[in-house]
C-alpha cells in the first residue's frame, strides 16, 4: 500500500521528444512565481484556530451537559471534523512539512486520533486517485461501488446499485449522510491489510478516538440524547464532506483503458474549478481551485489562488478546456450528469414492467 500522494506521473518531456512537456514549461513558471515553497505561517494560523475550535467545542460540550443544545454543538462538530480532515489532507500532500518523519505522525493524530479516519488508508486510496483522476478502472472514487458514473458502468450495474443507479441524482445527498460512518468504517477495516504501514499505531489511535467519543457522549448525554447527536454528527460530516468533494470531479469526462491524455490534460480536463472567495476558500479549504491542486499537489493552499491565473492563462494558449463555475452551478453539473448516466436503468425498467 504506497503512502505518498506525490506519485502522480508529471513527466519533464514529451514521449519520444527531447521537448519540454506542456507540463514542464507550466512548472516553470508557477517555479518562478515562488508558489511552491513552504507557508509555514499560514499553517501555524490555521492549525492553531482549527485546534482552539476543538478544544472549545469540547469544553463547551462537557459545560452543556445533558442539554438539547447539545444537538446544535453536534452540527458546529460535523463542520470541524470536516475541517480537520482537510488538514488531514494537506499534510497528506506535503503541503505543511517537507518530509514523513514529521508528516506522518501529526497526520495520524490528526486523521485518527481527531476524527477517527485512518491517515494511512485514505493516503493510499488519495494517491490513486491523483495519479489517474475520473479514470473509471483506476480511481477508486469513481468506482461504481454504489453510485454509477458513467453510461458503461449504469449498464454493468447489479443488485442495490443498479437500483440506486436510475435516481442516484436525487439519492445523492441522502446517501451522503451515511459517508461519515462510511470512512469509520473503510478506516477500520483498512486495519486487516498488511500493507498498511504502522497499522497497530493507526488501530491504537483509531480506537482511542472511537472509544473516547462513544464514552463521551453516552457518559454525559442521557441514551436517547447521545444517539442523537452522534447521528446528527456523523450525518451533517458526511454531508459536509461530499460537499466538498463532490464538485471537484463529478460530471467532468471520464476515462477508461490505456489510452489517457498527457498528464497536464489528464488532470486539467478531468478537473472543475469553483469561483468565490474568502468563505469558499475557507468552506473548501483551497479544493475549489481543484485543476491547480491536481497540477501541483504540494503547494501551499493559500498558494493556490495566485497559481490560478498563471495555469488558466497557459491552457488558453494551449487551446486547453479549464472548467470553471459557481459552487450550485458545479452541484447542477454533477447532479446532471448523475441523472444522465441512470436514464438506461430508468428507460430498463420501465420496459420491464410494460
Amino acid at each position: 500500500m504506497t503512502t505518498d500522494t506525490d506519485t502522480a506521473e508529471a513527466p519533464t518531456t514529451d514521449r519520444g521528444s527531447s521537448q519540454p512537456s506542456d507540463f514542464a514549461v507550466l512548472s516553470r513558471r508557477i517555479s518562478a512565481a515562488g508558489l511552491l515553497g513552504r507557508r509555514p505561517g499560514y499553517y501555524i494560523l490555521r492549525f492553531g484556530l482549527v485546534g482552539l475550535a476543538y478544544l472549545g467545542g469540547l469544553a463547551g460540550f462537557l459545560a452543556l451537559g445533558d442539554s438539547w443544545w447539545q444537538l446544535l454543538l453536534a452540527a458546529g462538530f460535523a463542520v470541524l471534523f470536516g475541517q480537520v480532515a482537510l488538514l488531514a489532507h494537506d499534510l497528506a500532500h506535503r503541503q505543511v512539512f517537507r518530509g514523513r518523519k514529521a508528516t506522518e505522525p501529526v497526520g495520524m493524530l490528526v486523521g485518527n486520533l481527531g476524527i477517527g479516519l485512518s491517515y494511512g488508508w485514505w493516503m493510499d486510496k488519495h494517491t490513486r486517485h491523483h495519479a489517474n483522476p475520473n479514470h473509471e478502472e483506476l480511481d477508486p472514487d469513481v468506482s461504481p461501488e454504489i453510485l454509477v458514473w458513467s453510461t458503461e458502468q449504469a449498464h454493468g450495474a447489479r443488485g442495490i446499485t443498479r437500483w440506486i443507479g436510475r435516481w442516484e441524482a436525487f439519492l445523492f445527498f441522502p446517501l451522503l449522510t451515511l459517508e461519515g460512518l462510511n470512512l469509520h468504517v473503510s478506516s477500520l477495516r483498512a486495519l486487516a491489510n498488511p500493507k498498511l504501514k504502522r497499522r497497530w499505531l493507526e488501530g491504537l489511535l483509531l480506537t482511542a478516538h472511537l472509544a473516547g467519543y462513544v464514552a463521551a457522549l453516552f457518559l454525559v448525554l442521557s441514551p436517547g440524547k447521545a444517539v442523537l447527536f452522534l447521528v446528527i454528527h456523523q450525518a451533517l460530516w458526511g454531508v459536509y464532506m461530499g460537499a466538498i468533494f463532490a464538485p471537484n470531479h463529478k460530471g467532468m469526462p471520464t476515462l477508461t483503458g490505456n489510452k489517457r491524455p498527457d498528464f497536464l490534460r489528464r488532470q486539467v480536463l478531468t478537473s472543475r474549478n469553483v469561483r468565490g472567495g474568502f468563505c469558499t476558500d475557507i468552506a473548501l479549504g483551497g479544493l475549489n481551485y481543484q485543476i491547480e491542486h491536481h497540477l501541483f499537489p504540494s503547494m501551499p493552499t493559500p498558494n493556490l489562488r495566485k497559481a490560478q491565473p498563471i495555469v488558466r492563462d497557459y491552457c488558453a494558449e494551449l487551446g486547453v478546456s479549464y472548467t470553471e463555475t459557481s459552487l450550485f452551478e458545479s452541484y447542477r453539473q454533477a447532479l446532471s450528469h448523475m441523472h444522465a448516466v441512470g436514464a438506461p436503468l430508468r428507460a430498463e425498467a420501465r420496459a420491464n414492467k410494460a
